[in-house]
């Protein structure tokens, strides 16, 4: 969750689709990425982002260090720069003044390093991990792992706790919680090629968001990005979500259809 001493009600965190606007916008010849699933009492948008198809990138700040804040003004800078813009999400934990808690690292430059022990929040509620890519492919890893594994990202965020570790549920998550919040979370293949992003619409428990990506999406290595605060636009659908200003944002961009050259 995020660090900030703010009051937050679930209901703002838990916008039902009717009130985001038009859902009917999009192409019908480029189906969506993202579908809704619901598994027991609760439902979650699920996108599926194969990096054949789609560039995931991670912003902080413009060129003259305003942080972005919110997703509409990244959106507006990357369809200037001619970007397709799918999806628009939290990009990981961060401090009252919106820098990150953890290992960030845009564009292969760390702007701030690698947190190994305990933290604030969620984030120390070990194991955590990162989410990174590097050269084409993505992975989720615990965050020792991750240190031995000596990497050289082109995009990281740490975050925690880890939702899912070599297919086992984060071993605090109790199906019994109380503890119940809207929350995002992100995983990846054993290939490193396709990108699983899920957002809960509705307040749910730790152990009901990381049995949904190990059993129903069957993915080994998941990792928690948000809650309470956490929202997700997809602009080709019409779902721009209202919210507090934000730190990192995780960017879901398509990649320019390829042409045979002219004979």
């Amino acid at each position: 969750m995020m660090l900030r001493a703010l009051a937050l009600t679930t209901l703002l965190c838990a916008l039902a689709w009717s009130a985001l606007g038009d859902h009917d916008t999009a192409e019908p010849d480029k189906p969506s990425p993202c579908e809704t699933l619901q598994d027991g009492t609760a439902s979650y948008t699920v996108c599926q982002f194969p990096l054949t198809r789609f560039a995931i990138s991670l912003h902080l700040a413009q060129a003259d260090g305003t942080l972005f804040g919110q997703p509409l003004a990244l959106e507006a800078e990357l369809r200037e720069a001619g970007h397709e813009v799918i999806a628009l999400t939290n990009g990981g934990m961060y401090h009252a003044d919106r820098r990150p808690v953890g290992l960030y690292v845009e564009q292969g430059e760390t702007l701030r390093p690698l947190v190994r022990g305990d933290g604030p929040g969620n984030f120390q509620m070990l194991p955590n991990g990162v989410f990174w890519i590097e050269n084409g492919r993505a992975g989720v890893e615990e965050t020792e792992a991750y240190a031995e594994a000596v990497r050289t990202p082109d995009f990281a965020t740490q975050s925690g706790p880890m939702l899912v570790l070599d297919g086992e549920v984060h071993p605090a998550f109790r199906v019994a919680s109380d503890s119940r919040f809207r929350r995002s979370g992100i995983g990846v293949s054993e290939d490193g090629r396709h990108v699983t992003l899920a957002i809960s619409e509705q307040p749910v428990t730790f152990h009901a968001f990381a049995s949904l990506f190990r059993d129903r999406l069957s993915i080994d290595n998941a990792l928690f990005i948000d809650g309470k605060v956490c929202r997700l636009d997809l602009p080709g659908e019409g779902r721009h979500e209202p919210g507090l200003r934000m730190g990192p944002i995780l960017a879901v961009t398509a990649r320019p259809v390829e042409t045979e050259p002219d004979s």
